[in-house]
């Protein structure tokens, strides 16, 4: 049992030691997801099907070929010849092709082809989802480290006092409530420690998810980050047609939607087509042949009417899918502007938080410290000095995660990878 538990302790220790997590930079789990996330080879294989489908487009109508007896009649007897008279009836061998225009077959190999370039769209669309969903998590993260950074000095302070407040209440130097609130606070503290811990696992599970890995897989990231500017940008519709796949799509669809009318339009000329049809007679008659050539006539009043039809709506489709772009576009920028301010707004009050706020309350709670170790303060004075401090600390980690998640969306908006 001994070896068993040595072997064991060796090996726990050779996985601590050549296990730890890596740490990955934010651009490192973007270029993750897109190489790896489920999400990607699911729209690779919908482009490539329609693609490999639209080698076909230039495909004819197949060719009908026929065997039979021709203008035979029901009496067997008078297949055969008599004298010189030949017999009746004979054995009709025939082939017939339709020849498409070569105008539909070219509107329908544009339209085909074109017919994947909505999906390259949607797949954009769907990554920018996914990459500002990371941003989200992995910023979150970020400001959770930063909270445990707040809760390990926080615990440091307060077991001071409590060290202190001991000492001093053995010595009859000190009042006991301040002790018990100082008591209080530090098991908070712990408590917000471990939920702050799960709430890392958590973003670290669905980061893993994010970038196509077992969810399990230990990875630590980068803390450093910066809030972007963008004060100066203009959130205009060349921005949102540039910039996002979603209207980009809908711009496909549009040119799918013409090229569908194309088809329709093409749809209207003549087919052409050719029969040939060879017989072979009964009872001496001669070999006979019919070759005829046919067209089909698709824009007559009674045999156009669903194209017609078809092309109007499709023009009314479009108009459709354009109102669509403006109030999508319309919505964008309504969203981005108040972000923007919104965000604006934030960094002016972490600005002040810290170069005003903060250090005020830091320099407070040093000079309640100072004069606690000098027994000019009591104990309850000083854990008000913390609690102030440690409030404000805290709402401006709580402030710069606002930040963040308005920068995220912006960029979500926007569609900036």
């Amino acid at each position: 049992m001994s070896k068993n538990k040595l072997l064991t302790t060796c090996v726990a220790g050779l996985i601590a030691l050549g296990g730890q997590a890596q740490t990955l930079q934010l651009q490192a789990i973007i270029d993750s997801i897109k190489s790896s996330h489920p999400v990607v080879k699911m729209y690779d294989n919908e482009i490539r099907s329609m693609d490999e489908a639209a080698n076909g487009a230039r495909s004819w109508m197949p060719p009908q070929i026929g065997i039979g007896q021709f203008m035979t009649p029901y009496d067997v007897r008078l297949w055969h010849r008599e004298g010189d008279i030949p017999g009746m009836g004979s054995v009709m061998l025939s082939g017939e092709q339709m020849i498409p225009n070569r105008k539909k077959l070219d509107a329908d190999e544009q339209y085909m082809k074109a017919m994947s370039s909505v999906e390259k769209e949607n797949k954009k669309a769907t990554l920018n989802e996914l990459i500002n969903d990371a941003k989200q998590f992995y910023y979150e993260w970020i400001i959770l480290k930063k909270k445990l950074v707040i809760l390990s000095e926080n615990e440091s302070i307060l077991d001071f006092m409590i060290k202190n407040a001991e000492l001093r209440y053995k010595n009859g130097m000190e009042k006991i409530s301040a002790y018990y609130k100082a008591k209080a606070a530090l098991g908070d503290v712990k408590n917000m420690q471990l939920m702050f811990e799960s709430d890392i696992n958590e973003k670290r599970i669905r980061l893993n998810a994010l970038m196509g890995r077992n969810a399990m897989t230990a990875f630590d990231i980068d803390t450093t980050f910066s809030l972007s500017n963008y004060a100066s940008l203009v959130f205009d519709s060349i921005l949102f047609y540039n910039n996002r796949s979603d209207l980009k799509a809908l711009d496909q669809q549009m040119n799918l939607t013409w090229l569908k009318q194309e088809t329709e339009k093409a749809a209207l000329k003549p087919q052409f087509g050719i029969r040939y049809e060879n017989m072979f007679g009964f009872g001496g008659q001669p070999l006979q042949y019919t070759i005829m050539g046919m067209v089909k006539l698709p824009m007559a009043n009674w045999s156009s009417k669903m194209n017609k039809a078809n092309i109007e709506s499709l023009k009314w489709k479009n108009n459709a899918i354009q109102s669509q772009k403006e109030m999508m576009v319309n919505e964008y920028s309504g969203m981005a502007y108040g972000m923007r301010n919104e965000l604006e707004l934030k960094k002016k009050q972490l600005k002040l938080y810290e170069e005003s706020i903060i250090p005020a309350l830091r320099n407070n709670y040093r000079t309640m410290q100072l004069g606690y170790e000098q027994n000019t303060e009591e104990l309850f004075m000083l854990y008000d000095a913390w609690e102030s401090l440690n409030m404000k600390q805290l709402e401006y980690v709580e402030l710069l995660n606002q930040a963040l998640k308005l920068q995220v969306t912006i960029e979500r908006i926007i569609e900036k990878n």
